[in-house]
């Protein structure tokens, strides 16, 4: 049996990396750079520090040919293309904006160190992929405009519903309100409303909410001890 405090603390069989960026998990620190230095080169392309002046266009060509449409999702239905099927995975990886970017790997980096600091390197693996796939299936099933989903945060919004799930388990070993777990991502979806109302509604958000319930609905498979460890807890509420 688990001691009380068991979700506090990171698993020894899976330490972290410890050097410039701090006690962060190996994958995040990949993934991170990986979207930085993508987002660096479409940025300099399109200032013409680089590539000279086709480079100007690169963001549009990634977009195009990374991007997931509602329209791929439909050709897929009709008939399996693994080229197509790549942008299910790609599309995170390319952003619309600098700022776009900066925010997306400054929120990978924090919820990446905190959620794995909990779970094991191939179970966070597995919560960033299929989170990913679940942004990309709610967008493609229930948005018909003709507008691609780019950007990491359907997979940012599955590691939030993962801190949820954690941060539930946390306040209740304290004996504390587990509604409070729910404070970030009720303080996001806040202001996403607002920047609706201001700017318009954006339907990425659809396949961010689906990156967050998948997310959540992982978690307790994926945590320590997996389903019998949730449903050991169910029974000890």
């Amino acid at each position: 049996m688990r001691p009380q405090g068991y979700y506090d603390r990171p698993d020894p069989n899976h330490a972290p990396i410890e050097g410039p960026f701090g006690s962060l998990p190996p994958l995040i620190v990949v993934l991170a750079l990986v979207m930085a230095l993508i987002e660096a080169a479409l940025s300099l392309g399109a200032t013409g520090l680089v590539g000279g002046p086709q480079a100007v266009g690169w963001r549009i060509a990634a977009i195009e040919g990374h991007g997931f449409a509602p329209a791929v999702f439909d050709r897929l239905l009709v008939a399996w293309d693994w080229g197509l099927a790549a942008r299910l995975l790609s599309y995170p990886f390319v952003h619309m904006s600098l700022t776009h970017a900066l925010f997306a790997v400054a929120l990978l980096l924090a919820l990446g160190k905190f959620v794995g600091e909990v779970l094991h390197p191939v179970a966070l693996a597995l919560l960033l992929i299929v989170t990913t796939l679940a942004g990309a299936v709610g967008f493609g099933l229930f948005v018909t405009a003709s507008y691609p989903l780019i950007g990491a945060y359907p997979a940012i919004y599955g590691l939030i519903g993962a801190f949820t799930y954690l941060m539930w388990l946390r306040l209740g070993q304290a004996g504390s309100n587990r509604l409070a777990a729910f404070r970030l991502i009720g303080v996001l979806l806040g202001l996403q409303l607002v920047f609706g109302l201001l700017f318009g509604a954006d339907p990425a958000w659809v396949a961010d909410a689906a990156g967050f319930i998948a997310g959540i609905a992982l978690a307790p498979l994926l945590a320590p001890g997996g389903a019998r460890g949730f449903l050991a807890r169910m029974r000890a509420r």
